[in-house]
C-alpha cells in the first residue's frame, strides 16, 4: 500500500499541453478518484501513473522511490480499462490465470489465486464460461478479477463503469468501494461522473483543462469549494450563480445588491473583496424555497418555466429577474408552467465568489 506523490508532473501532445504542473499525494490504502469533463488530463495522468505512458517533466515516487523509468510490471500496478479488454477464446478462469502465467507463478499457486479473486467477485460459478457468454457487468467483474489475481501494490481504475447501464453501475460502485475496505489497496479511480466521485472516494482530485483545481474529502470539495468550476461541477442540478456587487462590508458581514429590489446581508468575514466590487453568489438547489416572500426573509418572484419529476423530489426551473435558477422541491407545491412563484433565500446558506471565480466566503465561515 504505497504513498504516491506526483510533484510538478508536464505532459504534452504535438506541443499541445495536456498536464500542467501537477502536484498531489495519494495515500496509501486509500481510495482516489480522479474528475473532471473529458479531455482535462486524467486518463492521461492514470496512464503516467501507470507507466503506460512517460511525462515530459516531473516526478512520481511510490514510497519515496522515484518510478518514472520503470515499467508497469516494475511498478507492481495493475489497472482496469474502460473496455472490459478479455480474451475472447479464453475461459473466464484463463483470463484469470494469465496475467500470473506471464509471471511464471507456479499453476497450483495460480488455481487458488484464482478462485479466491473470483469468490471476492462473485463469479466463481463463471470459471468455465467464455466472455461471449458473460453479460456486461460478469465481463466487468472478471475484468476486476484480472487486476486483484496479482494482487498489486496499486489498483488503477480508467472509468471502468462507463459501459454498462445505471442500475448495474450503481451496484458495481458499491463492490468497488466494499472491495477497497476489505483489502485496504491503493486505489486511484478515474471518472467524468461527478456522482460516482462522491460515492466512492476517501478524496477526490478535480482536474480541468490540465490542472488541479482542488482536492479533498468529497464533503469538503461539496460545502467548501475552492473556485466557480467545482462549485457547478458538484452538485445536481448545478448552484445556481446570481451576479452582485458589493454595496457595504463590515467586520463580520457583507452586504450585497443582486438587484433594485433584492439585497442580501451575509454573514462573513472576508478581506479579499471592498464595496463595489462584483462577485457572484451561489446558492445550491436544496438551500432555496419556494413559498411566500416575507419582508424578514429575502426573496424575489420567479416564473415557473419547466419541473422535472425525480420521483421523491422536483427540479424546478425558474426565470427570475436576476436570472434563471433551479429549486429542489418535495412535494409537487409547483408543478404547473408559467405559475408565478414566490422564492426564499436564505442568506447563511450562500457561497461567495470573487470576479475572478474565486470563493471568497462559504457557510459558517
Amino acid at each position: 500500500m504505497p504513498d504516491i506523490v506526483i510533484r510538478q508532473l508536464n505532459k504534452s501532445f504535438d506541443g499541445f499541453p495536456v498536464l500542467k504542473n501537477i502536484d498531489t499525494q495519494i495515500s496509501g490504502g486509500e481510495l482516489t478518484v480522479i474528475v473532471g469533463p473529458s479531455g482535462c488530463g486524467k486518463s492521461t495522468l492514470l496512464r503516467i501513473i501507470a507507466g503506460l505512458e512517460d511525462a515530459d517533466s516531473g516526478e512520481i515516487l511510490f514510497d519515496g522511490r522515484q518510478v518514472n523509468k520503470l515499467i508497469p510490471v516494475e511498478r507492481n500496478v495493475a489497472m482496469v480499462f474502460q473496455s472490459f479488454a478479455l480474451y475472447p477464446h479464453m475461459t473466464v478462469f484463463e483470463n484469470l490465470a494469465f496475467p500470473l502465467k506471464m509471471l511464471r507463478i507456479p499453476s497450483e499457486q495460480v488455481a487458488d489465486k484464482v478462485r479466491r479473486a473470483a469468490g471476492v467477485l462473485g463469479i466463481d460459478g463463471l470459471l468455465d464460461r467464455k466472455p461471449a457468454q458473460l453479460s456486461g457487468g460478469q465481463q466487468q467483474r472478471v475484468a476486476m478479477g484480472r487486476a486483484i489475481v496479482r494482487d498489486p501494490a496499486v489498483y488503477l481504475f480508467d472509468e471502468p463503469l462507463s459501459n454498462i447501464d445505471a442500475q448495474l453501475r450503481s451496484r458495481l460502485r458499491e463492490e468497488i468501494a466494499l472491495l477497497q475496505q476489505e483489502m485496504r489497496g491503493t486505489m486511484i479511480f478515474v471518472t467524468h461522473d461527478q456522482q460516482e466521485a462522491m460515492t466512492l472516494a476517501d478524496r477526490i482530485v478535480v482536474l480541468n483543462a490540465g490542472r488541479i483545481e482542488q482536492s479533498g474529502s468529497p464533503l469538503e470539495l461539496y460545502h467548501r469549494p475552492a473556485n466557480l468550476f467545482v462549485a457547478g461541477f458538484f452538485g445536481a442540478p448545478q448552484m445556481n450563480f446570481l451576479s452582485g456587487t458589493i454595496s457595504d462590508k463590515h467586520e463580520k458581514a457583507v452586504e450585497l445588491d443582486l438587484s433594485d429590489s433584492l439585497s442580501l446581508r451575509l454573514a462573513l468575514s472576508i478581506e479579499s473583496a471592498h464595496a463595489g466590487d462584483n462577485v457572484v453568489v451561489g446558492i445550491r438547489a436544496e438551500d432555496l424555497e419556494i413559498g411566500d416572500v416575507k419582508a424578514d426573509k429575502p426573496g424575489l418572484l420567479g416564473k415557473i418555466m419547466r419541473v422535472e419529476p425525480l420521483g421523491a423530489e422536483w427540479h424546478v426551473m425558474l426565470e427570475t429577474e436576476v436570472g434563471n435558477i433551479v429549486i429542489n422541491v418535495r412535494d409537487e407545491v409547483a408543478t404547473l408552467s408559467n405559475k408565478m412563484v414566490g422564492i426564499r433565500i436564505s442568506p447563511s446558506r450562500c457561497h461567495l465568489f470573487d470576479v475572478h471565480g474565486h470563493a471568497i466566503g462559504h457557510p459558517g465561515s
